[in-house]
Order: structure tokens, then C-alpha cells, then sequence
């Protein structure tokens, strides 16, 4: 299942995950010419750097939160080039054609079944096909977790932050090949005046959805008031593959 979002706020607040974005994009090996899937486009400020790559191409932007994809048709109401698409990755997906490439950034650990999710990502691929992706890892703010958990509170479901190697795993048994999976840190520090508002779209999306405007304004206000400092301790799941030939 998806969530839904709170598209304005991601859009003012999303500068951590378009500079990650950037980097990912940058992995995808392009001429050009090709169709891409961006898998989770949120608003789409990472489609717009992956359009840059894309002179005489096309973009998928999908994403499971229709708000997510009424803020993107904002962003390229006038560019032919992409198609919005709401669809839900944990379903198998259809498309027209085989695209050329999947491109995905700070999507994938909110999706609980990483191998059917890989399954319907390949079924939709061009053999030799590219899949590069960034999303939470194993660790990933794991300090919140503890304070969430010291205010009688857990994550619970919802997300999966996978190592490496389980991710490398269930990538081959999807059919690709050429892997290669890494973790690295990302302490990211946030600007005060926007840590509250930043940690209820985000990282307490799962916790504080069904709560109360005065519920939630008032947890939210204490996970940050015990946090020794405005800085998320994000780890970060890289993925590059192919899928088999």
C-alpha cells in the first residue's frame, strides 16, 4: 500500500533528497535518446535534473501519491516529453514498451516487499536495461528510532531499511546482473526553523498520519526537542543493475 503526501510541504523541504537525486542521476549511463522511468518522483525536482540528461528523450514520473503527481503536472505542465503516472510499485506495472532505464531516489524503503517490487521493476525492462536507485538503508535514522522508541512509540511497518547484501540477493533472483549494492552515511543537518515541519512530511510520515493537527504538532515538537542536535542520521542504499540479457 502507499502513502499519500503532503506534496506542498515535500516540495519546499525535499532539498536533502534532490542533492542526493543529483548524484544518482548522474550514475545513469545515457546517450540521450532513451525512455527512463523515474520510480517515485515525488514532485518531480529530480526528474527536472534527469530531463537534463535526456535531450531527445522521455520520462515516466510515477509515484504512488496522486498529490505527488498533481505537484509534478505543475512542473511540467508545459513538457511533452514527460507522462505522469500513478501507480503503485508493489503491483505489477504496465507500460506500452520496454524502457530503457529505471531511475528511483528516496523511494524504496517505503515499499515493505523489495522483492516483488524488483520483480515488477524488471518485467518492465529491456534486457540490459539499467536500474540505478539511492533509498534508505540499513541503520538509516536509527537515532530517531530510539527516541520514538524512549516516548513509548515505534516506526512499526511500513519501511524496509535492507543491507546491502540482502538487497544484492533478492536483485538476483529478480533477474539482473552487473550488481552492485553499497551503504553509505549521510548525517544531514537541517535548518531549525524547518526541523519540525521536515520530520512530520518525512520521517514521521508513518507515525503521525492518523494522529490529530494538535496530537501531532505536539509529538513532533517533542521527538525534535530530544534530538542533541538538528541533524538526521540518514544512511543511504545504492543500487546499480542490469537486468539480464
Amino acid at each position: 500500500m502507499t502513502r499519500e503526501w503532503d506534496a506542498t510541504a515535500y516540495e519546499r523541504l525535499s532539498a536533502p533528497q534532490t542533492r542526493w537525486g543529483r548524484v544518482v542521476v548522474d550514475r545513469l549511463e545515457l546517450d540521450g535518446h532513451e525512455r527512463v522511468l523515474d520510480a517515485g518522483c515525488g514532485t518531480g525536482r529530480v526528474t527536472s535534473l534527469l530531463l537534463e540528461r535526456l535531450p531527445h528523450g522521455r520520462v515516466i514520473a510515477l509515484d504512488g501519491s496522486s498529490a505527488m503527481i498533481a505537484e509534478a503536472g505543475v512542473r511540467f505542465a508545459d513538457e511533452p516529453r514527460v507522462e505522469l503516472v500513478v501507480a503503485d510499485l508493489t503491483e505489477p506495472l504496465s507500460l506500452d514498451e520496454p524502457i530503457d532505464a529505471i531511475l528511483s531516489t528516496a523511494t524504496f524503503h517505503w515499499i515493505t516487499d523489495h522483492a516483488s517490487l524488483f520483480r515488477n521493476l524488471a518485467s518492465v525492462m529491456r534486457p540490459r536495461g539499467q536500474l540505478v536507485a539511492q533509498c534508505g538503508g540499513a541503520g538509516n535514522i536509527s537515532s530517531l528510532e530510539r527516541i520514538i522508541s524512549g516516548m513509548g512509540h515505534t516506526f512499526g511497518g511500513g519501511k524496509t531499511f535492507a543491507t546491502a547484501e540482502e538487497t544484492r540477493a533478492r536483485l538476483e533472483a529478480a533477474g539482473f546482473e552487473d550488481i552492485d549494492t553499497w551503504l553509505n552515511d549521510e548525517p544531514t543537518p537541517i535548518p531549525q526553523e524547518d526541523l519540525e515541519a521536515f520530520m512530520e512530511t518525512v520521517c514521521l510520515g508513518g507515525i503521525v498520519d492518523d494522529m490529530g493537527a494538535d496530537e501531532r504538532a505536539h509529538f513532533v515538537h517533542e521527538v525534535a526537542s530530544r534530538m542533541p542536535e538538528p541533524v538526521i542520521d540518514y544512511v543511504r542504499l545504492n543500487i546499480t543493475a542490469r537486468r539480464a540479457g
